[in-house]
């Protein structure tokens, strides 16, 4: 009985751990509970941070008490822990489909839709979505889990609503009003060269937290991660006429670099497109091998990836 009530609070203990550790999204949080650096050490160097203006991980980095390495580690790790418990939430929500108050992508507004050009050219409707490096896909339209996407939809409609979002968003369509009318695979390379300009920062370094999904004018006036790639380069062919069946921001892991990944899935009518901040060119999903998929999003809903057997691809280099 006492072994048994033993294994009770060391499975009690582990579950507190991650659920602490799962809403922490701040750097030196994280590297507490790791046991990386004690709390004294985080609050000397927050107040370093803090009247200097650096960021917290230079900071650690400087007094030697930690790596970009373990920074970058860290980051990821907290990252696939959220991917899991996501990918948890998508099988319960199968089972549990019908139920009541259950959160639906109809709910999200088309903010995108806001910022469109008019007279956007019209697509005709996918007949058939080919394999995202030849995985299966199961898809739900439960988006409960998804508070980063769902949120940052809020954020955008928000700053829509004032004068300062209002320019932000003109001046960002007279980046890419060059493009309008153009056949779909130019539209899309343009929109690849245009976001890619902006300079790649993390998250950690712009707002201390280890995932968030920026809006497109918060993006392109701090710069982002790849995500936030991702995110704008969607709004940006929103506003051009691609519609949101086309599209999808897919998450995935990288396997060279072994580290959680973010790009955009366009389907065109010659198969599907990734448009990614670590390859310069836009370039066909059936090219690339170093990428292994975990879950696409967009407003209508979300799918699960899962590898099926003998799947096949063929290779593409990063640049990045």
């Amino acid at each position: 009985m006492g072994k048994a009530v033993e294994q009770s609070k060391a499975y009690s203990g582990v579950l507190t751990g991650l659920k602490i550790r799962l809403h922490k999204n701040r750097l030196g949080e994280l590297l507490v509970i790791k046991g990386i650096i004690t709390t004294s050490e985080l609050r000397e160097a927050l107040a370093l941070s803090k009247s200097s203006g650096r960021p917290l991980g230079h900071i650690l980095q400087d007094q030697n008490k930690l790596t970009a390495r373990t920074i970058r580690k860290t980051l990821a790790e907290q990252f696939m822990l959220r991917m899991t418990v996501a990918v948890m939430t998508f099988m319960i929500s199968f089972a549990s489909i019908g139920a009541p108050n259950q959160a639906r992508a109809a709910s999200i507004k088309d903010v995108p839709a806001r910022i469109a050009f008019q007279q956007a050219a019209a697509f005709a409707p996918m007949g058939q979505y080919p394999k995202l490096f030849g995985s299966s896909e199961k898809q739900s339209k439960s988006l409960t889990a998804f508070t980063k996407w769902t949120g940052m939809f809020d954020r955008f409609d928000a700053a829509l609503n004032t004068n300062e979002g209002q320019q932000a968003a003109s001046e960002f369509k007279s980046q890419i009003e060059f493009l309008r009318g153009l056949p779909v695979n130019k539209m899309v390379a343009g929109v690849n060269e245009v976001v890619n300009r902006v300079p790649y920062i993390s998250d950690a370094t712009i707002y201390g937290q280890s995932d968030y999904w920026a809006t497109p004018m918060e993006f392109v006036k701090n710069g982002g991660d790849c995500e936030d790639f991702a995110i704008t380069k969607y709004v940006a062919l929103r506003a051009l006429g691609i519609p949101e069946e086309r599209m999808r921001i897919l998450i995935l892991q990288d396997m060279q670099k072994n580290i959680p990944h973010a790009v955009l899935v366009v389907y065109t009518d010659a198969g599907a497109v990734i448009l990614d901040n670590q390859i310069k060119s836009v370039t066909n999903v059936e090219r690339i091998s170093h990428y292994k998929p975990i879950f696409s999003i967009n407003r209508e809903g979300w799918w699960l990836h899962t590898k099926p057997k003998n799947n096949v691809t063929v290779v593409a280099s990063s640049s990045r």
